[in-house]
């Protein structure tokens, strides 16, 4: 019998492998740290399938940009970033796993918004995960690739 991949909390280094093969395309000039990874209450989830590291994501509790001043804080807001499978596992549901992992956690926490900017060509996974896309779409200055603004109330 398989047994079931394993929600581990992980450091922000243990996310940098999966972040710079998925969402760098493996380039080793890229940086894969970012913004909030060092934050106190962060946190960095992961996904073991198989006794490897299949899924990464991370959380940080941060307003969500649109929202008015002070509406935000009182929604408790937390940014997604980093999301990423590893090859040949997406469209697996590993990746639903983990996201569904995370929004739980961050219901736990008595948070009820999670947000994130997600490439275009992910928008269709995380509206299947009841995030609804916000707002008119951006360039991501990273990656130069096209993205939205996801939105999903978790409490």
């Amino acid at each position: 019998m398989t047994e079931p991949p394993e929600v581990v909390e992980l450091d922000a280094a243990a996310t940098h492998v999966l972040r710079r093969q998925v969402l760098r395309d493996g380039d080793l000039t890229a940086s894969v740290v970012f913004d909030g990874d060092d934050q106190s209450d962060a946190v960095h989830l992961g996904l073991r399938a198989h006794g490897r590291l299949v899924a990464v994501s991370t959380w940080i509790p941060r307003p969500f940009p649109d929202e008015p001043a002070g509406a935000a804080a009182d929604l408790g807001a937390v940014q997604l970033r980093g999301m990423a499978t590893a090859d040949g596992l997406r469209g697996s549901g590993l990746g639903g796993v983990l996201l569904a992992a995370g929004c739980a956690r961050v219901a736990d926490d008595g948070r009820v918004l999670v947000w994130a900017r997600a490439r275009d060509t992910a928008l269709r996974f995380y509206e299947q995960h009841g995030f609804a896309v916000h707002g008119d779409g951006f360039v991501d200055a990273a990656t130069q690739l096209p993205h939205h603004l996801v939105v999903r109330r978790v409490g």
